[in-house]
């Protein structure tokens, strides 16, 4: 009898445990969670490539041009041509996407060498009064002044002036010849104080 009673008591544990059992291998293993998103790609600011600074014997010669007298720096300047000239079309003084290029690469030059005052020099070919010229000529260097001091640069470090007709770089009379005279010119003028 107590075989009896003891199978009695351990069929209802027996019977508990092939449920618990039963039941645990029945449960489908559960999928883990998703993975989360990938974070949102902001798209990045576009890169501006700029280019490497001259190494040893050619930062030297930078250098020591870049600290001559103005007559030098202007010569280094011209003949990398670092300030370029912008031209107009006839009878305008508008700026033309070429020309606001161009601003742009004189503007990024000016602003890594702020040791530099500029003058615009605007100019016109022949058509038209001199006093007509002189007044085109000043609207022209006027809207290169204002277009660079839209970019940042300081308005104090750039002066204009105009002279008109009376500056040539072409004295033959037609359209190829006056479309190189209606241009601005930069000039690098002084240093400043700072």
């Amino acid at each position: 009898m107590k075989r009896t009673r003891t199978t009695l008591l351990l069929a209802p544990l027996a019977l508990a445990l092939a449920m618990a059992f039963g039941a645990c291998a029945k449960k489908k293993p559960q999928a883990p969670p998703p993975a989360p998103p990938p974070p949102a790609v902001q798209p990045s600011e576009p890169t501006v490539e700029v280019a490497p600074r001259p190494q040893g014997e050619a930062m030297d010669e930078t250098q020591k041009a870049l600290s001559g007298d103005i007559a030098q720096v202007n010569d280094f300047v011209q003949k990398n041509g670092l300030l370029g000239d912008i031209y107009f079309d006839f009878d305008k003084a508008d700026l033309s996407e070429d020309a606001r290029a161009r601003l742009a690469k004189n503007g990024d030059w000016l602003r890594s060498h702020p040791e530099f005052q500029v003058t615009i020099e605007g100019n016109c070919d022949e058509r038209g009064t001199n006093e007509y010229n002189l007044a085109l000529g000043q609207r022209r260097a006027s809207a290169a002044k204002d277009y660079l001091a839209s970019l940042g640069l300081d308005a104090s470090r750039l002066q204009t002036i105009s002279y008109g007709e009376e500056r040539p770089v072409c004295t033959e009379s037609d359209e190829g010849c006056w479309s190189r005279n209606r241009h601005d010119h930069f000039v690098i003028t002084g240093r400043t104080s700072r």
